[in-house]
């Protein structure tokens, strides 16, 4: 029954073909299929972007094609790159393993000295009590705690240098490209271009959203505090190796102290700890050059900031290629002035690394492909609030949950951070809720994730038009319609007001007010990050708690007009026909079936 519902849903949208037939799929944002077979080579960006204007589901813009342009050219490096890493990577493998063997041959000469000198220790040890006694009345209040274990530290790194050679060189990466530019300009778009040609052509590519990096940086940040609160103890931090020295249990614990301590040293920083991880966990596969993808960069507090810089320095510093989309230039993006040293640094790293292209154009193309390809009686977003439009959104509920063809239950998502998200309506990737129940409670981008992973369609009812009085459930609307956007989920809303008036306020106010902004408090004005974080337990580890969020006013104002821009896109045509292809539940449903053909059991239904 449940194979059958899947059939049912994958026919509804036009997902299954019949076996002579090819799945031929014609989407604006086709280019971010992530699930191409690798021996299809997908073509460089500005041939993805000359094929859609030729198409005419594009409008050319000298602006958009000199920047394809310029990923194109980048993309031409990246081949020679990737090999020049490959040998990098096994250089350095080399190098670590006999570094840490030759540290741990330092570290036994140590031991072994120390186990000698336990015998005189033994004789002397009464003498020694009265000068010990002596020495510390005589001992500077200010001395530092562990700078013994710095100076030792110190040493054996310097030895290892002379003995193994310093760390292997990583080859000068190509320069990367950070593209920023209005609303609607085709900054997104071409990005993903870009990132669907490296398919093949570069081993580590990731690629992520804003909210998404924020909330992985995050977890994995409490994942290390975790790791080093269950670390504490001295038995669970003795390795095997430590415990089977032949030595007594005082030189043990001197050996695991030391060993400790290295690992303190190299955590001290947890931001580099979490940027090794961030693309790929590098212990498992040392090999072939990195790409990041990073979608909609912002500064709206100092934990981004701060997170941000320390990352992305890292990767940068690593040879990652760094492909980057913003609403501003570099320079422009901490308009409050929050942490300048640190922002400073970010600024100029980046600088080092990545060209900065303007996307010059003035025009929402968003809203020039919804005027050219107007839906076909097909309607997805119904307003306002009275009993024709609301009866039309309920009949557009029960047909399409008809159509894919299973029961409405209530479920249970999983959400990061180990928390979980009641979904009071689904049935076979469709997926029903209020507005208040995803905006008007401490829920954040976390869910909302969970929410686009795993619903390909997404009913929405109950949509206000946003004031001042409503701002924080304002803002999580954005980050949701951000998160059903990047996933490319069908969107169906039933709101008290057209798009282009969501944002304009009521008459309780505007929603955008400066004189309000100044005194926004702390509770209305960091909700949806700190929930996130509270609700995910990280604040428990360590992280950062009380994180205020300092959004600037104009960034907001650009927030909400990107809002606008991709919901009036959500409604075209091309991007609806986008769903079938590249939401991550078809993703999963083609392998579903890749995997059935694969064990020779020949289905009816072909792609």
């Amino acid at each position: 029954m449940r194979k059958a519902s899947s059939i049912s849903a994958l026919l509804f949208l036009g997902f299954v073909r019949s076996p002579s037939s090819k799945l031929r799929f014609n989407a604006l944002r086709s280019y971010c299929d992530r699930t191409s077979p690798s021996s299809i080579k997908v073509p460089g960006p500005l041939t993805q972007y000359n094929s859609l204007v030729e198409q005419g589901k594009l409008q050319h813009d000298p602006n958009q094609e000199a920047v394809a342009f310029q990923l194109e050219k980048l993309l031409g490096r990246l081949e020679q790159y990737e090999k020049e890493m490959a040998e990098y990577h096994e250089s350095l493998a080399k190098w670590s393993k006999e570094r840490e063997n030759e540290r741990r041959k330092l570290l036994m000469e140590e031991a072994e000295s120390q186990q000698k000198d336990d015998v005189w220790t033994s004789v002397t040890n009464q003498r020694n009590k009265f000068v010990q006694r002596w020495l510390s009345r005589k001992k500077p209040e200010n001395v530092e705690p562990g700078v013994g274990k710095w100076v030792s530290y110190l040493n054996r790194e310097r030895k290892l240098d002379s003995v193994v050679g310093r760390r292997p060189t990583a080859p000068p990466a190509p320069k990367g490209l950070y593209i920023y530019g209005n609303v609607g300009s085709g900054k997104t778009m071409l990005m993903d271009m870009f990132y669907s040609a490296t398919e093949g052509i570069v081993k580590h590519r990731k690629r992520y959203h804003f909210h998404e990096a924020m909330l992985k940086i995050n977890e994995q940040m409490h994942q290390i505090w975790k790791n080093q609160v269950e670390e504490k103890s001295l038995h669970s931090s003795l390795s095997n190796w430590v415990m089977n020295l032949p030595f007594d249990s005082r030189v043990k614990e001197w050996v695991a102290a030391e060993e400790r301590y290295k690992q303190e040293v190299q955590m001290k920083n947890i931001l580099p700890a979490v940027a090794d991880k961030f693309i790929i966990d590098w212990q498992a596969d040392q090999k072939g050059g990195s790409i990041l993808c990073f979608d909609e960069i912002q500064t709206v507090d100092v934990f981004a900031i701060v997170a941000l810089s320390g990352i992305v320095s890292r990767l940068l510093s690593n040879g990652t290629v760094l492909v980057a989309t913003s609403n501003r230039a570099p320079k422009d993006l901490n308009q409050d002035g929050m942490q300048r040293e640190i922002f400073q640094k970010f600024v100029n790293k980046m600088g080092e690394h990545c060209e900065n292209v303007l996307i010059g154009s003035e025009i929402d193309y968003r809203r020039v492909l919804a005027q050219s390809q107007r839906s076909m009686g097909q309607v997805h977003y119904f307003w306002p609030s009275d009993s024709i439009a609301l009866e039309k959104f309920e009949k557009k509920w029960h047909e399409v949950t008809n159509q894919v063809g299973g029961q409405i239950t209530s479920s249970t998502i999983r959400v990061m951070f180990g928390r979980t998200l009641e979904v009071p309506e689904s049935s076979n990737g469709v997926a029903r809720f209020t507005f208040e129940y995803l905006c008007g409670r401490p829920v954040g981008a976390a869910d909302y994730i969970a929410v686009a992973e795993n619903y390909h369609t997404v009913f929405i009812s109950g949509i206000p038009m946003m004031s001042m009085r409503i701002r924080d459930k304002a803002r999580r609307f954005i980050t949701l319609v951000d998160e059903l956007y990047n996933h490319h989920c069908r969107l169906f809303c039933s709101a008290a007001s057209s798009i282009d008036e969501l944002f304009q306020g009521t008459e309780e106010g505007a929603l955008f007010d400066l004189e309000s902004f100044q005194f926004e408090t702390e509770t209305e004005g960091s909700k949806l990050r700190r929930d996130v974080l509270a609700e995910g337990s990280v604040s428990s580890g360590g992280a950062p708690t009380g994180i205020v969020s300092m959004l600037s006013g104009q960034e907001e104002m650009f927030a909400f007009r990107r809002a606008v821009s991709r919901l009036i896109e959500m409604q075209t045509p091309v991007y609806l026909e986008g769903v079938h292809s590249l939401h991550p539940y078809f993703q999963r449903q083609r392998q579903e079936f890749e995997n059935i053909s694969a064990g020779n059991i020949q289905p009816q239904l072909s792609f």
